[in-house]
């Protein structure tokens, strides 16, 4: 397979112009650019480049209002909701962030949801963020049924990934938790079954709810919740938060995210924030030093997202590889 070499400024300047090309506002463009940017740094492909084409797919089709402008409501004093307007998640999220940060820094917490919404791609790179402004960040994201309860068939919920993202003093994050209520993500299914590949044994089970390594057969079935129940209750966790709670769609009504049929999938996103100086102060920074030495000192354990950090490290000099046929599909969006 025929590959280029691509640097992350330049994985940004095509992604931003295919959005713009499929009918996207600029700003929102740009929004959901950084993000694909952001997911090829750290390694993470399956929320990078190979998802263009279907954002843009998405907004020529109608899943996604490329034009739509967010709209911020503030009921409370320490609540935010933002409309995303069947549009896209990130430019959301951005009008919200900007909202509940400096809401955070006066109040010392504060939270912020999103209705009406879609994928946000990669959870932890919004919490993240949180952290660079030296707040502690928890996000929720809920998504189209995926995974059935244990014991049961139907899918009743999404992967519905959690976040926690953990300031380190410093303008950075000491640690980012992201994880999904599923042993992986969706998407990492649709990458394998794009590409003809099987699926690891206790990724998904069938519609019988047995387990496959096919994964065409697996995204007519249901994903593996991870750690079995308890998996599940996550997901039911991230539902209330993300959803009930939002003012969104459940994921058993949601459109899918992958396919042009079915209309705005309506989604929604949840974000807790606390500043550490409203509450244990400089304590807070030294107590994190020493939850992470702890696991450090130990030969062969990792801080959660310490892969991510040191792919980052690696693909900021040296950029991707990125198939020419994925470069020549997504040009193709470009006026």
């Amino acid at each position: 397979m025929a590959t280029e070499q691509m640097s992350l400024d330049q994985i940004e300047i095509l992604a931003n112009e295919a959005l713009i090309g499929a009918g996207t506002l600029p700003e929102s463009a740009k929004s959901v650019s950084k993000a694909v940017r952001s997911a090829e740094r750290d390694g993470i492909p399956s929320h990078g480049m190979l998802y263009v084409p279907i954002y843009c797919e998405h907004v020529k089709c109608g899943k996604v209002d490329g034009s739509a402008v967010p709209e911020l409501i503030q009921p409370r004093q320490s609540a935010i909701k933002v409309d995303a307007k069947t549009g896209f998640a990130h430019p959301a999220i951005d009008a919200g962030f900007n909202e509940l940060i400096p809401l955070v820094k006066s109040n010392g917490c504060a939270g912020l949801t999103i209705f009406n919404s879609y994928n946000c791609g990669v959870l932890g790179y919004h919490v993240e963020r949180l952290a660079e402004a030296d707040i502690v960040g928890i996000g929720f994201t809920n998504s189209p049924a995926s995974i059935a309860p244990v014991g049961g068939k139907k899918p009743v919920i999404g992967t519905n990934p959690f976040a926690l993202a953990v300031p380190d003093s410093a303008g950075g994050a000491a640690f980012v938790l992201d994880q999904s209520a599923s042993v992986v993500a969706k998407s990492e299914i649709m990458m394998r079954a794009r590409e003809g590949e099987s699926i690891p044994e206790g990724w998904a089970l069938d519609p019988e709810g047995q387990s496959t390594t096919d994964p065409e057969i697996a995204l007519k079935g249901s994903m593996a919740p991870s750690g079995g129940y308890k998996g599940f209750g996550i997901g039911l966790l991230v539902e209330v938060m993300a959803a009930a709670l939002s003012g969104a769609v459940l994921g058993i009504q949601a459109s899918p995210f992958s396919g042009t049929t079915g209309g705005p999938p309506r989604t929604g996103q949840c974000f807790i924030a606390f500043d550490p100086e409203a509450y244990s102060g400089a304590e807070f920074y030294e107590r994190i030093s020493a939850l992470v030495d702890a696991i450090q000192s130990q030969d062969g354990a990792r801080l959660p997202g310490e892969r991510r950090k040191k792919n980052r490290q690696r693909i900021e000099l040296e950029g991707v590889e990125v198939s020419q046929s994925l470069i020549e599909k997504i040009r193709s969006f470009c006026v």
